[in-house]
């Protein structure tokens, strides 16, 4: 069936295509009944518009380049995902070019490649303090968002700040005091952020990190630090972790030194990756989502491209999913 036009809504609603498309730019001066009848004619006819023809008038690319980093890793894949489906709902194409870490290289390819498509603008996704000022300093020419240091959450915390303080939080009241911490890779923002948002909360508490390890996102990293812990270490009723993948491998390797989660050890992931509500026994986790992240930053990249079109997606709050691998103390 060929798409309605918006000569097709003028006829059905009854006005001139001149009004209907002043109401889809904008235009306020349009008087209420009027308005109704070409939003009905509008909803009815399904009307779409033409986001290429639009740009094509204006002489403006509908392609953004995005440069993508670590996409090996659950984050950072999910919010592509995300820019995506917004991408893609705004009328826009995504040019997504891998680097894998500040591989100067690799990175200048990438610049290259995305400014010889002749991109309205950059999103990139960086996981790391030389990555982000890398990009501030080589992009020229086209708008850049980059994901790393958004901001919109509580006491003006990074999201990964946000989510440690929320595990944090939730062994606190569960009446944990002693507990261990187990990172990311610390060279990435994503893995310091969600250390200080939990180690902060815990000291503001009166609580004691006893230990912090640091793993590589993978669950043999999570198991390999409960093995390398001494027995001093072991006493702590609680373990925070970086990811899901890790806390499943300390999960692993408790379990078979004997030790029972939630009985003798209680343990929080992050992420919430789906595979976590399957575990036994399920985990407790911070669940992220990722792709709303994605979609508000192309939100926030469209406002610069088109400076008259919708606002950027509120940021969605992490939230505590509590399952049974936590308990409370006692």
């Amino acid at each position: 069936m060929k798409p309605a036009t918006i000569y097709d809504v003028a006829r059905l609603a009854g006005v001139s295509h001149q009004t209907v498309s002043r109401l889809l730019s904008g235009f306020e001066g349009i008087r209420p009944e009027t308005r109704a009848r070409v939003e009905s004619a509008l909803a009815e006819l399904d009307y779409r518009p033409n986001v290429t023809a639009r740009l094509l008038r204006s002489r403006r690319s509908n392609r953004i380049g995005v440069i993508a980093d670590r996409v090996d890793q659950t984050g950072p894949a999910r919010i592509i995902a995300g820019a995506m489906e917004r991408a893609r709902e705004r009328g826009y194409l995504l040019d997504v070019v891998l680097t894998k870490g500040l591989e100067i290289d690799r990175i200048e390819d990438a610049i290259a490649l995305v400014n010889d498509h002749g991109v309205a603008g950059i999103i990139a996704t960086a996981q790391t303090d030389a990555m982000v000022e890398y990009l501030q300093e080589h992009v020229d020419g086209a708008p850049l968002v980059v994901d790393a240091r958004f901001t919109a959450f509580p006491a003006n915390a990074s999201m990964n700040e946000y989510s440690g303080a929320l595990a944090a939080d939730h062994l606190l009241a569960l009446g944990h005091r002693r507990v261990g911490y187990v990172s990311g890779p610390r060279a990435w923002l994503a893995a310091t952020g969600r250390m200080v948002g939990f180690t902060g909360r815990i000291a503001q508490a009166g609580g004691e990190v006893v230990w912090a390890g640091e793993g590589d996102w993978g669950a043999d990293s999570g198991a390999a630090i409960w093995r390398g812990l001494t027995a001093a270490e072991r006493t702590v009723t609680a373990v925070a972790l970086g990811n899901d993948s890790m806390a499943m491998g300390l999960i692993s390797a408790a379990s078979a030194d004997g030790v029972r989660v939630p009985d003798d050890l209680s343990v929080v992931g992050n992420d919430d990756i789906h595979e976590a509500r399957y575990l036994t026994p399920p985990l407790t986790t911070v669940a992220v989502e990722f792709e709303a992240e994605g979609r508000m930053l192309v939100d926030r990249l469209l406002l610069a491209i088109e400076p008259d079109g919708p606002a950027a997606e509120t940021a969605a709050l992490p939230r505590l999913v509590a399952r049974g691998s936590t308990r409370r103390l006692g």
